[in-house]
C-alpha cells in the first residue's frame, strides 16, 4: 500500500522524530511511505482567525501536493481535522477545486486512526513491548489527553486500544479525559489568562493520574501541555503514539524525553 506523509507544521519544527517514528512504523507495517516536498501548512490558523481567503490558498497548494497521492496519514489530529471538516466548504465554489478537495478529504487520515480501522492492525502480532517490558514484567503507568480535534474527527477509543495492544504499557484514565488543555490554536494566544487556566487544570488531571508518560497525538496540545508541566515542575516523558510503537518494535531507541530538562 502506497502512502503519504503529511508531516504539518508544528511535528516539521518542535517534534521531528514523531515523522520519523510514523515512517518508521508504516513501512515496517508493510506500506510504502512518500514525503511530497512541497506540502505546506494546511492553513488551520488563518482560517481560525478568519483569513478564510489565505486559508483556501494554502489549502489548493495542499492538494496539489498530494493530487497523485492514493493515501495521506498524518501524526496530527488537529491538521487532519481542518482538512476533513473545512476544506470543502473552502472551495465548494472553486469550479477547478472542489471535486478534487473531496478526493483529498476522503483519503486524508490521522495515524492512529489508519492503523485501526485501514490496516487493522493487532500490535500484539509483532511483539510489541515498551519500557519496563522490554526489561521483564515490569510495567509503565501511561495516561493519555484525548485532543479537541480527534474527537471531532469522530474518533474514540483508537490510541487507547493500541496502548492496550503493548506489552509494558500500564493504561491509566485521565480525569476529565475530554475536556480541552486549553490550546485551541489561536485561542491560546488570544485568551492566554483563560488558556493557562485550563491547561493548569489538564496537568492536576496527570499528576493525579500517577502515570510517568503521556501519550499526545497533537503537536499544540503536547507544547501547551509540555510548557505548563515544566513551570510546574513536574517530570513527565511526552510522547506520541506512533513513537511509542516505533520504539515497542526495536524500530527506534527508547527516549526519554521529560520535561524537566
Amino acid at each position: 500500500m502506497k502512502v503519504s506523509l503529511f508531516v504539518t507544521c508544528l511535528t516539521d519544527t518542535f517534534y521531528p522524530r514523531v515523522g520519523e517514528a510514523v515512517v518508521r512504523v508504516l513501512e515496517h507495517l508493510g506500506c510504502e511511505v512518500d514525503f511530497p516536498e512541497q506540502q505546506t501548512c494546511c492553513g488551520q490558523p488563518m482560517y481560525n482567525t478568519g483569513c478564510h481567503k489565505d486559508a483556501a490558498d494554502l489549502a489548493r497548494g495542499l492538494i496539489d501536493a498530494f493530487e497523485n497521492s492514493d493515501i495521506v496519514v498524518t501524526p496530527s489530529g488537529s491538521c487532519c481535522a481542518m482538512v476533513r471538516d473545512y476544506y470543502n466548504e473552502l472551495l465548494a465554489d472553486d469550479p477547478v477545486y472542489a471535486e478534487r478537495s473531496k478526493a483529498f478529504v476522503a483519503k486524508t487520515y490521522e495515524f492512529a486512526e489508519f492503523l485501526l480501522n485501514v490496516l487493522k492492525v493487532d500490535l500484539s502480532r509483532y511483539k510489541c513491548t515498551w519500557g519496563g517490558g522490554q526489561n521483564g514484567d515490569q510495567t509503565v503507568k501511561t495516561t493519555y489527553h484525548y485532543s479537541c480535534h480527534l474527537r471531532g474527527l469522530g474518533m474514540t477509543d483508537e490510541t487507547v486500544r493500541l496502548l492496550g495492544m503493548i506489552k509494558g504499557v500500564d493504561y491509566v484514565p485521565l480525569e476529565k479525559i475530554d475536556q480541552c488543555c486549553g490550546f485551541g490554536g489561536t485561542f491560546a494566544v488570544k485568551y492566554p489568562e483563560i488558556s493557562g487556566t485550563m491547561v493548569r487544570d489538564k496537568v492536576d488531571c496527570i499528576q493525579r493520574s500517577g502515570a510517568r508518560v503521556l501519550v499526545c497525538n497533537d503537536g499544540g496540545c503536547a507544547l501547551n501541555i509540555t510548557g505548563s508541566l515544566h513551570r510546574e515542575g513536574v517530570p513527565m516523558t511526552t510522547k506520541h503514539i506512533a513513537e511509542i510503537i516505533a520504539e515497542g518494535l526495536g524500530l527506534m531507541p527508547i527516549e526519554q524525553r521529560s520535561n524537566d530538562r
